[in-house]
C-alpha cells in the first residue's frame, strides 16, 4: 500500500509570476482513496488534491460521508482535466482495478 509522508503530498496548484501578472498553473488529478473505516475505495479526480482530501474527511461528499475517515492511497497528475476524468473511469474498470490491486499490493 502507498502511504505517502506529508512532505511528499502534492502540493497546491503551483503559482508563477510572469511581467507583473500572477499566472495559475493548473494541475489535475485523478486519485484514489481509502477509508479506515471498512478499507472500501473511492476513485475521483480534482484539480487541488490537499483540498479535495479535506472536503472528503469533512463529510462534504454525500455519497460516501458515512466513510469517514479517508487517507490518500494513490494519485497519478494530468496537465488537462480531460485527462484526469479519462484516467478516473480508467480505475473503475476492471481492467483498473486488476491495475490498482497490482500496484497497491504489499
Amino acid at each position: 500500500m502507498h502511504n505517502w509522508p506529508r512532505s511528499s503530498m502534492p502540493a497546491r496548484p503551483e503559482k508563477e509570476r510572469s511581467g507583473g501578472d500572477r499566472i495559475v498553473v493548473n494541475m489535475y488529478y485523478a486519485y484514489i482513496i481509502k477509508s479506515k473505516k471498512d478499507d472500501s475505495l473511492y476513485k475521483g479526480h480534482c484539480q487541488d488534491i490537499v483540498e479535495r482530501l479535506k472536503q472528503h474527511n469533512r463529510g462534504e461528499m454525500m455519497s460516501i460521508k458515512n466513510k469517514i475517515s479517508f487517507i490518500l492511497i494513490y494519485f497519478e497528475k494530468f496537465d488537462t482535466r480531460t485527462e484526469a476524468i479519462k484516467r478516473e473511469k480508467y480505475f473503475k474498470t476492471a481492467a483498473g482495478r486488476r491495475f490498482l490491486k497490482h500496484i497497491l499490493a504489499p
